[in-house]
């Protein structure tokens, strides 16, 4: 799978240790950064992240900030972007499995190294449910577009 990932100033330490793990993992990781600790916006790296997998140059995304709020709603600006804010590995999962999640959002203050590696793991192993969902997932689709809910 292609993954693009990127974070803050607060994320690039955990980024870094995703990078790491989907490398291991056999995926192939885009970083659209950033590339060292020095302050950033994060807006400015999440919409890199949601623009490629927006126009399909990925298959998913990870965005990490402090809290993985600040990136998730950055990133949900995007058209067919469904980027979900994950604090533990159910809420991983279900991201997955009822809501097609194309991009985990993960805080880098609040969740420890073990619990993210988790959460990922289980994030890219989890397929989309559809049936039920899928209509629900459709209605917000043409919700972008302009077609109402």
């Amino acid at each position: 799978m292609k993954i693009a990932i990127g974070s803050d100033h607060r994320g690039f330490n955990v980024k870094r240790r995703i990078h790491g793990l989907l490398n291991l993992l056999g995926h192939e990781v885009i970083d659209f950064g950033p590339y060292d600790v020095g302050s950033v916006d994060y807006p400015d790296f999440a919409f890199k992240v949601a623009l490629a997998v927006s126009e399909g140059r990925v298959d998913r995304g990870i965005l990490i900030c402090g809290t993985g709020i600040g990136m998730c709603i950055a990133a949900n600006k995007a058209r067919g972007v469904r980027a979900a804010p994950c604090h533990d590995s159910i809420t991983a999962e279900m991201s997955r499995r009822h809501n097609d999640a194309n991009i985990l959002c993960l805080s880098a203050d609040l969740l420890g190294d073990e619990l993210i590696e988790r959460m990922v793991r289980i994030w890219l192993v989890t397929e989309f449910e559809g049936g039920r969902h899928a209509r629900r997932v459709e209605k917000i689709e043409r919700f972008e577009d302009g077609l109402g809910g």
